[in-house]
């Protein structure tokens, strides 16, 4: 397993993160998977096992049992170097104060959370998602707070654009207060989306990626094509949205065909081409089962040639919007690192 510094920080990250949006079951989670505590045992004793030392949850998954099976199946203590990740923002009640980053929620689901994970600190804790309604300064603020009272390491946000994540950097700084160290994002071969912004943020600021839902859901596994619609989207979960499924098969049809001539699975094929990505630290893989785990992880190992990430990239390009279609005409001799995540052979 390689472990990768996560974003400025100084801390080590495995490059595949163990995700639980699978465990409990409870609720609309239960068209993702029902995985109780004797199987979360088995998976985390997996996971740790070949070197994953992060563990990825949220307050929301499962109405928070998610958390507590981790908790009980840690037993309240940390197996080697183990890292938990946990989350935020997401309406997890009825009340007018059940949802959102203001100072009252965030600190009071910290704290929720550290019950339910019998530890006294999260590792790494994210803003799950974008709360317009709450000044930043006031997020920012109580994020410094849960730091400085010792229950969370590092932070990080999930689900910003690119003008917000800017903001919020822009806040910490400008008041010495946490940074983020990282954001966790959708990006896969079908959603390339976060190279227009987010992904030269990360190279330009300094922050780590982790990459929620990395096989789009399933869809990138190979165990689907054309005609034969996912376990996840029969439940009725609609995320990741596919806008072009034309181009989706054709890049499992990509994927399918260099992991034939590997002798791997599609699904490798589409997490070896992600680590490969600038910026990206890890990649949070979950499953229903100990051999969709397995296979994920011998992705860790595999290293696709020139050619076969050419023929990703191809297959998978995204439009190049403006402005960056006109500063490839007219300023790429002045092109930094950030500037060259995106791109622009298309032009």
């Amino acid at each position: 397993m390689e472990y990768r510094t996560l974003g400025r920080s100084g801390l080590k990250v495995s490059t595949l993160t163990m995700g639980t949006m699978t465990f409990g079951g409870a609720g609309a989670f239960s068209a993702v998977g029902k995985t109780d505590l004797d199987e979360a045992r088995r998976m985390i004793d997996i996971c740790i096992d070949a070197g994953i030392n992060v563990i990825d949850t949220a307050n929301v998954y499962s109405n928070g049992i998610s958390e507590e099976i981790i908790g009980e199946a840690l037993g309240g203590k940390r197996k080697g170097d183990v890292l938990i990740a946990s989350k935020a923002r997401m309406r997890i009640g009825k009340g007018p104060n059940d949802e959102g980053l203001s100072r009252y929620h965030l600190i009071r689901e910290c704290e929720k959370s550290l019950k339910r994970l019998k530890t006294d600190v999260i590792d790494i804790y994210f803003l799950h998602e974008w709360d317009g309604t709450t000044p930043l300064e006031e997020t920012i603020a109580a994020l410094d707070t849960l730091v400085a009272q010792g229950k969370v390491r590092y932070v990080g946000c999930s689900n910003y654009s690119g003008w917000q994540v800017m903001k919020a950097l822009g806040i910490s700084d400008s008041h010495q207060q946490p940074r983020f160290v990282t954001q966790q994002i959708h990006y896969t071969l079908e959603a390339r989306e976060a190279e227009y912004e987010l992904l030269p943020i990360s190279v330009d600021q300094g922050l780590g990626v982790l990459v929620w839902s990395p096989l789009a859901g399933g869809l990138l596994s190979g165990k689907y094509r054309r005609d034969s619609p996912t376990a996840r989207q029969l439940a009725g979960w609609s995320e990741p949205p596919i806008r072009d499924e034309d181009r989706l098969w054709r890049i499992v049809d990509v994927l399918a065909e260099i992991g034939a001539q590997r002798g791997v699975s599609a699904a490798q094929v589409a997490l070896a081409w992600l680590l490969g990505r600038p910026a990206v630290s890890s990649l949070v893989i979950g499953g229903r089962t100990e051999t969709q785990f397995l296979d994920n992880i011998a992705a860790a190992s595999l290293v696709l040639t020139g050619e076969e990430r050419g023929r990703l990239d191809a297959v998978s390009r995204p439009p190049l919007l403006y402005p960056y279609w006109h500063q490839q005409l007219t300023a790429k001799d002045r092109f930094g690192a950030a500037d060259l995540v995106i791109d622009r052979s298309g032009v």
